[in-house]
């Protein structure tokens, strides 16, 4: 009951699209317009776990080894504060939402950890689309996640195991 009264109050004080010569434009509002500080997507897309860009391990050891939602968010933070300090790819983040990436990269890691989470977030090539990534620039992330991930104790074994699910991401993010 409170949900559709919050809905039909959004929708009887939504503002319409400016009007633009050609199709009408519409603006997707996206769940993530709930998340304090994080800028809006107006661009639609399908939430799905193919999304994540990896499957999900099975049982709940890998995400024991990661210290659980605690551990995530440490190694994520420190992976996104290591990056952004990083004179080899600081740049490449220094424009982007960093609400958004903090949060997206928690669910993507908790998702493929296998520790309950949804992954919310857009797939691998439209997220990196346009960013101009090289093989390097991978690398250089892939060394700041080992740095994070041995800040927080996890074993070589557990960190290449994790590794090695992320490394098809590549892929697509990579487009030069």
């Amino acid at each position: 009951m409170i949900q559709a009264l919050i809905f039909a109050a959004a929708v009887a004080t939504a503002t319409p699209a400016p009007k633009v010569d050609g199709p009408p434009a519409f603006k997707v509002e996206h769940p993530s317009a709930t998340h304090p500080g994080e800028e809006e997507i107006a661009t639609a897309y399908t939430q799905s776990p193919a999304n994540a860009g990896a499957p999900q391990f099975e049982g709940d050891r890998m995400w024991k080894a990661f210290h659980e939602q605690a551990g995530v968010d440490r190694v994520v933070d420190g992976l996104v504060d290591r990056s952004l300090a990083d004179p080899r790819i600081g740049d490449i983040f220094k424009s982007h939402d960093m609400v958004r990436l903090r949060r997206t990269l928690k669910e993507q890691f908790c998702y493929i950890l296998n520790g309950g989470c949804t992954y919310s977030g857009r797939d691998m090539k439209a997220v990196h689309k346009d960013m101009c990534l090289q093989n390097t620039d991978f690398n250089v992330l892939v060394e700041d996640l080992q740095l994070a991930m041995d800040q927080e104790k996890i074993g070589f074994r557990d960190q290449n195991r994790f590794l090695a699910k992320l490394a098809p991401i590549q892929r697509p993010a990579v487009e030069r």
